[in-house]
């Protein structure tokens, strides 16, 4: 019991760990012939207390396991604030750069019910509370353009991207230089996350900053100011269009919704006074860095194997709709590069939640490497590469924690709150061992 008590605790506290067979051994290397040596550590997981070597799942989704998913909002903190503040390899003179806060949204697909801002009732002339099931949802869905929703979803990576470039283009135009001088004088660097409305369009939330020519490692000119970057995006964001399928004898194209948002950093004005500080908008890009579908609007948070599926699950009619939409989408030949079968779960989103800009800040890998070292080292388990040679075979054996260990675990980790599940061969969303 003892030995298995401290093989779960090692956890974290995650409920749907990986489960491994296999074994690990370390030898000793002679540096100077190359010859491999005596055996250092040898682990087999039969040999473990509970038979197999437990890997934490790493899922982002909060849904799925609360415990890996705080370590990636707290990544994700770390990754934004470096980027705005220094630190984690990053100067500190970062924070002297013009940033903003930008929030690109979906165009409509039709009239919802909401909550308007100015007080007035919504359209179906009620006030709706914060937690009405009902926002979100269409106020005719006979005539809510469910497939431009999906549809939407699944090119939003793609129109971002395309946003990235017109925006250092319309920078440029704004520094009187050439787009293709611009390296030479500053670059345009990002961190964004992308989060679900209500009504199951996505959009995205980020940060985007301007460096001089060597990243966040130089300043910027005098000309980069944030009045420049905002009149930038604005134009930009406008500009912006995918050209979509043609779906009975239906054109599709997609833009960015009117509704854009860009504050300076450090304003008086987010989130009803709140100042916009470095910390507040890391703290609120890493909110969203955990969640998905699955907490807007009470679709799923894991794949479908058959649409039959969709009548025995416990989901708003509006997510019923979206995912029926985006199943029925994937049948066709000419959106099988979509794969919206594969996420219709995400009603057809299949983007990165958090990505950035390659010299924006540290990345999620190397914060993770960071404390895998820290880790090793507490526990005095520091090898030297060069003298060392590492021999190891794992198979996959299936994901979850038995009854009685997810009782445990929840005993270690009061604050916890495990979901029992029987080891599966089925994929974790997220998962990375």
């Amino acid at each position: 019991m003892p030995g298995i008590l401290r093989q779960l605790s090692s956890l974290g506290g995650c409920t749907h760990p990986i489960r491994l067979d296999g074994h690990r051994t370390e030898y000793d290397v002679d540096t100077a012939t190359g010859e491999i040596g005596r055996i250092l550590q040898h682990l087999d997981s039969t040999s473990l207390p509970v038979g197999q070597l437990l890997v934490r799942c790493n899922n982002r989704r909060i849904t799925r396991c609360p415990a890996c998913a705080e370590v990636y909002r707290r990544d994700t903190f770390q990754l934004i604030t470096a980027g705005l503040r220094g630190g984690k390899g990053i100067p500190e003179h970062v924070a002297t750069h013009s940033r903003v806060f930008a929030t690109f949204t979906a165009p409509s697909f039709g009239p919802v019910h909401n909550r308007p801002s100015t007080g007035r009732p919504c359209r179906c002339g009620t006030h709706h509370a914060q937690d009405d099931e009902t926002l979100g949802t269409p106020l005719n869905p006979d005539t809510y353009d469910y497939a431009a929703a999906v549809l939407w979803n699944a090119h939003a990576g793609l129109l971002w991207r395309r946003f990235s470039i017109h925006l250092r283009r319309e920078v440029a135009k704004r520094a009187g230089l050439a787009q293709r001088r611009l390296r030479d004088h500053a670059r345009v660097s990002f961190a964004k996350v992308a989060e679900y409305q209500k009504r199951g369009a996505v959009h995205f939330h980020a940060v985007i900053r301007l460096d001089g020519p060597g990243g966040g490692d130089t300043p910027p000119p005098a000309w980069a100011t944030a009045e420049l970057l905002t009149d930038a995006i604005s134009a930009a964001a406008a500009r912006v269009r995918v050209d979509g399928p043609t779906i009975d004898d239906r054109a599709h194209a997609f833009t960015f919704g009117r509704q854009l948002d860009v504050r300076t950093i450090r304003s008086a004005d987010f989130n009803d006074g709140q100042e916009l500080t470095e910390r507040a908008v890391a703290a609120y890009i890493a909110k969203y860095a955990t969640k998905g579908a699955e907490t807007a609007t009470g679709a799923l948070d894991r794949p479908l194997k058959f649409a039959a599926e969709l009548a025995q699950l416990d989901i708003s009619d509006h997510a019923r709709r979206l995912i029926r939409t985006a199943w029925a989408l994937g049948a066709r030949k000419d959106l099988e590069h979509l794969r919206l079968r594969a996420w219709a779960h995400m009603l057809g989103f299949r983007g990165h939640f958090s990505t950035k800009s390659r010299r924006y800040s540290t990345t999620l890998g190397a914060l993770r490497d960071a404390r895998a070292e820290w880790q090793r080292a507490q526990t005095g388990a520091v090898t030297t590469p060069e003298t060392t040679y590492v021999l190891a075979h794992w198979a996959f054996a299936g994901t979850g924690l038995s009854d009685t260990e997810a009782w445990l675990s929840a005993s270690l980790h009061g604050d916890a709150q495990p979901t029992t599940a029987q080891p599966t061969a089925s994929p974790t969303d997220g998962a990375a061992a």
